[in-house]
């Protein structure tokens, strides 16, 4: 299943492997972390107006069934759009993602049109991997997506984390829209191992950062990265966390 199939309101299910690395611990901060934080969740599932939508597709040259299906979970239009604003003004060379979906489809074909950037796309559904794939075939796009099972930890923050594969020496775009928040409100956090890699002047993009779990993230990200800028974009229906690498 990609973008163009409507997203079931849980979150998918991973292996049996994947799971018994859970602690109880963490599984009974979730429920309640999840108690706390369902209004924004519930906001996570408005993926823009359809005015949005057009003026976006108009922006990328798409049809209305390229991208039909937005909201539940996936990228909503405001983060679609400033995603385009970046790579039509960055023209970044290597754009890396945690999270496949919509964001791919937009990437890539904004990357076509605006320089010879190449997109990573790292996903921990490996089904889905292959779906996206295809998907991107048959709009003649090009990425690299990558399967990345979650099943990393790292003592700084709780939750899983993607094993990553092929990553680049330099990133100019990092979009971060993954893991879900079922694997653990903090799990974003772990995308810092990866700020490094940052080019001078390249971006990081943190979807959702509105919910609880992202801010408390943002907090460290600033304290622990002050070679970055960071700034919060709150005209979404999800919110935006923009951090640009100081040159």
């Amino acid at each position: 299943m990609t973008t163009k199939s409507l997203t079931g309101l849980l979150a998918k299910p991973g292996t049996a492997e994947l799971d018994a690395r859970c602690t109880r611990a963490e599984r009974l901060f979730q429920i309640a972390f999840g108690a706390v934080q369902w209004p924004w969740l519930l906001r996570s599932l408005y993926g823009g107006t359809q005015a949005q939508k057009a003026a976006l597709l108009q922006r990328l040259g798409l049809e209305a069934d390229d991208l039909p299906h937005l909201g539940s979970w996936k990228a909503d239009t405001y983060l679609l759009h400033r995603i385009v604003d970046l790579v039509r003004e960055k023209r970044p060379a290597t754009v890396v993602e945690l999270g496949s979906g919509a964001t791919s489809l937009v990437i890539a074909k904004a990357l076509a049109m605006h320089g010879e950037g190449k997109l990573h796309s790292y996903d921990q559904h490996a089904p889905f991997v292959e779906a996206m794939e295809g998907w991107l075939d048959e709009h003649d796009l090009d990425a690299a997506f990558h399967h990345a099972p979650l099943g990393q930890r790292d003592v700084r923050w709780p939750g899983l984390w993607y094993h990553l594969t092929a990553v680049p020496g330099s990133i100019d775009l990092l979009v971060i829209d993954g893991p879900p928040w079922a694997v653990h409100p903090f799990a974003r956090g772990m995308a810092e191992r990866l700020f490094p890699l940052i080019a001078p002047g390249g971006t990081v993009l943190l979807d959702d950062a509105a919910r609880p779990g992202e801010r408390y993230v943002a907090r460290r990200w600033k304290k622990a990265w002050p070679d970055f800028d960071w700034h919060y974009e709150g005209a979404g229906t999800k919110g935006l966390l923009v951090g640009k690498r100081r040159v």
